[in-house]
């Protein structure tokens, strides 16, 4: 496939603190941005030498999870789209060479963060070409509604993506051919075909998937008559995608029992949209912040959509102060606490925010339980973490406050996390991008130097994460 280069900045030879005043303070929130363009990572592999509190700010663009979707509900209108606070992260360059391919021009705009994205000569593309911008990447699972409604037709190779739980494309399947579409599965992917046009459907999702709710989206919205989804994801990140169709002219009702209507139409306008921002990486940085004894202001965090995070980090023994303009994370000094966590889809505790706070949880005095049942595989990380010295043991059961859909299915789906545990230097290798993430903030907590390995997985989701954490003052080199 294409080579994509990763977005962080090579480290010099010097080792570059971040400042030591309080993050909120005014002379201490340049941004990241400000201090150089980000270039390709010629290194997959970090050596970290820990106990340094990271301190200092740094910017949060949009949503991985916004954007990415944002980009492709472009190909549904007629006139060109801006899109603005679009991260530099690998899931977007995918995203913006698979639009190419299929004859979007793509340019930047005025602002840093902004992109065009012209839909006008939208055409058919090889399967190669698709084939070789998309990877391992999901995301043409949901080009396909809105190739359909452009030209009649759509092909998706064979899908990978984290390796984090089963997300079969199966449903997307099912959902594409209630519409209308004829699934037809090929030897190097999937072609369909609408040879009658898409219909509204109704659908009832057994569990609120993001991903299945976008799928509906994304065809509905142009599909003959009206579509009704029952037991849809309501995340901020739907959302907004929501409003940026309703700016496109689309008719989106959304009840308070996750019920979405949608009345389809027939033609729809492009956009202009500031993307709402990354709350799973603001949290994430917040959790470095705590295992590390740091001070982390988090520029363009919003507190609204990060409630329930929020609450979960006080509890812990976290602080954290609101600002217009972003929301500072620290460690407020005295004993950290356990807690038991169960993830699940919002308004609960996000499954993305639950393995960087793992980290901080090994550094509080008691027990802390973390039931996790959105994803039934997102403890594979732990390995590591053991091997540094971590005491963490794996279940089989639900050790929440309730069974969920994993009990009884022989999924390690459940944490006891022992505190509090010294961490300790050790070599890991990435297995995904939150995952990874928690072993750069474990070994930034850690005593003595860790080399984390295949950190070019990091960047699908963490904007220039290299020089946020020069800025923060980490101790670390790239390596060959």
């Amino acid at each position: 496939m294409s080579t994509l280069t990763n977005d962080a900045q090579q480290t010099s030879g010097d080792q570059n603190r971040g400042s030591d005043q309080n993050p909120g303070s005014a002379q201490n929130r340049g941004s990241a941005q400000n201090h150089g363009a980000a270039v390709g990572l010629t290194a997959d592999k970090i050596t970290i030498r820990g106990g340094i509190p990271l301190v200092g700010r740094i910017e949060v663009k949009g949503a991985k999870n916004l954007v990415t979707k944002a980009m492709v509900a472009a190909l549904l209108g007629e006139t060109p789209s801006l899109l603005q606070d679009v991260p530099n992260i690998s899931d977007v360059r995918i995203v913006r060479g698979l639009l190419e391919v299929h004859g979007v021009k793509v340019t930047e705009g005025d602002e840093p963060g902004d992109l065009i994205l012209d839909p006008v000569g939208v055409e058919s593309a090889h399967f190669a070409a698709i084939d070789a911008h998309a990877g391992s990447s999901r995301i043409p699972i949901l080009f396909c509604g809105p190739l359909l409604h452009r030209l009649g037709e759509a092909f998706i190779p064979d899908l990978g993506g984290c390796r984090i739980g089963d997300r079969p494309i199966d449903f997307h399947l099912d959902v594409l051919r209630k519409f209308g579409a004829v699934v037809e599965k090929q030897p190097n992917g999937i072609r369909m075909s609408a040879p009658n046009g898409l219909k509204g459907t109704k659908v009832e999702l057994p569990y609120p998937s993001v991903g299945a709710t976008e799928q509906v989206l994304l065809t509905a919205v142009r599909a003959e008559g009206i579509t009704e989804l029952k037991g849809a994801a309501i995340e901020p990140e739907i959302m907004d995608l929501i409003n940026i169709l309703q700016k496109m002219g689309a008719i989106i009702t959304v009840d308070t029992d996750r019920v979405i209507r949608i009345e389809g139409v027939e033609r729809l306008e492009g956009y202009r949209h500031r993307a709402l921002f990354d709350r799973n990486e603001a949290a994430s940085w917040a959790a470095a912040a705590l295992a590390t004894d740091g001070d982390i202001f988090v520029g363009g965090a919003r507190q609204s959509e990060m409630l329930t995070f929020l609450n979960v980090f006080r509890k812990v023994g976290g602080a954290f102060e609101i600002h217009d303009d972003g929301i500072r994370f620290y460690h407020p000094g005295g004993v950290l606490k356990p807690v038991i966590i169960e993830t699940d889809v919002h308004p609960g505790f996000m499954t993305d925010w639950q393995q960087p706070l793992v980290i901080a949880l090994t550094k509080a005095h008691g027990t802390s339980i973390v039931h996790e049942t959105v994803y039934e595989q997102r403890f594979g990380f732990v390995d590591a973490l053991v091997e540094m010295g971590a005491t963490i043991q794996i279940h089989r059961e639900c050790l929440g406050g309730h069974p969920c859909r994993f009990g009884q299915r022989n999924f390690n789906h459940s944490a006891v996390i022992t505190g509090p545990t010294k961490l300790h230097g050790a070599d890991i290798v990435v297995p995904d991008l939150r995952g990874g993430f928690s072993h750069l903030i474990a070994a930034l907590s850690a005593d003595g130097a860790s080399t984390v390995s295949n950190v070019g997985i990091i960047s699908r989701g963490y904007e220039n994460f290299i020089t946020k954490l020069r800025l923060l003052g980490a101790d670390f080199d790239l390596e060959g």
